[in-house]
């Protein structure tokens, strides 16, 4: 039973634990979804909820094309720089997905576990554009 249990933890199958919040660290239920979100105690990657503010999601916004990417680019450059004070990054992904759940997300996946852990210290109660990190 142990070694079932253990096969399914995580998956869709598993009906204790939110799989989709075990995947990315967010699911569109929120506080209310059914099943339980495991925050794990440490981790290589680094979740920065709703950080990316896209501007063509702004129904006042008169952007072309290229003035969004470079935006997007200055966006991303200045918080990998930022990230990077803290350890080696190996990834960082922006989401731009219109759910609630998931739009603005960052995530840094650092080498080290270590590192990810210095950058949630060092980053919390700072603030990014007006919103606290």
């Amino acid at each position: 039973m142990a070694e079932y249990l253990a096969s399914i933890y995580g998956t869709e199958k598993d009906k204790v634990n939110c799989s989709f919040y075990f995947k990315i660290g967010a699911c569109r239920h929120g506080d209310r979804c059914s099943r339980k979100h495991v925050k794990p105690t440490f981790s290589q990657t680094l979740l920065i909820a709703n950080m990316y503010k896209n501007p063509a999601h702004d129904p006042n916004n008169h952007m072309n094309e290229a003035q969004l990417q470079n935006d997007f680019d200055l966006f991303y450059e200045d918080v990998f720089t930022e990230l990077a004070k803290y350890g080696e990054i190996e990834e960082m992904v922006v989401c731009d997905n219109v759910g609630d759940h998931l739009v603005g997300n960052v995530y840094c996946q650092f080498r080290l576990e270590e590192s990810a852990g210095n950058a949630v210290t060092s980053l919390n109660n700072r603030f990014y554009a007006g919103k606290c990190i």
